[in-house]
């Protein structure tokens, strides 16, 4: 059987994502109440590129050529030291976002027929999600209690492949980034 086998449309799928682990200590309690993704194993990150291929379809060409992408992209050091809104979302904003919109144009560029967020966006805004689906008034305590817990720096040297098993989501593979010249 294949990932892509078990009749639930989620199981198969894949996502780009840079891990954030430092940033787990602030962010962790509230993601466990308001954020899905997060009951579904999803760690703290910040996204390259979702979805992504089928999992079915990331062969060894695939990883090959992700690796090559990845690493001519070099690492670097982020800063999240605010929050800030889409509608109905909580989340961290990076600074500087830069870096993550370039590894989202690297991967994006290399395979069309993925784009992020399924091409729902005119622009696609880096960002760590802290809580979704959930009323002003949530959003509005962990905000509050989240600026006290920042700013959280982070490095950033590799980017995870994660698939959905059709109940939760796995680190399938990590590729690293190119050292900083």
């Amino acid at each position: 059987m294949t990932d892509d086998d078990t009749g639930d449309p989620r199981a198969g799928r894949t996502g780009l994502v840079v891990k954030i682990p430092e940033a787990e200590p602030a962010v962790r309690g509230w993601r466990e109440r308001l954020d899905p993704g997060a009951r579904e194993g999803v760690p703290a990150h910040v996204t390259v590129l979702f979805p992504f291929l089928r999992a079915s379809r990331i062969d060894g060409a695939v990883r090959r050529v992700l690796a090559e992408t990845l690493a001519a992209r070099p690492a670097f050091t982020v800063r999240f030291e605010s929050c800030r809104r889409f509608p109905g979302v909580l989340y961290l904003a990076p600074e500087p976002d830069g870096p993550f919109r370039k590894l989202t144009e690297a991967v994006a560029g290399r395979w069309p027929e993925a784009p992020p967020f399924g091409g729902r966006f005119d622009e696609v805004v880096p960002h760590l999600t802290v809580a979704q689906g959930h009323d002003e008034a949530a959003l509005k305590r962990a905000e509050a209690a989240l600026v006290g817990g920042m700013p959280v720096t982070a490095r950033v040297s590799s980017v995870a492949l994660l698939v959905h098993d059709g109940t939760r989501w796995h680190e399938r593979a990590s590729f690293a980034l190119g050292q900083v010249s």
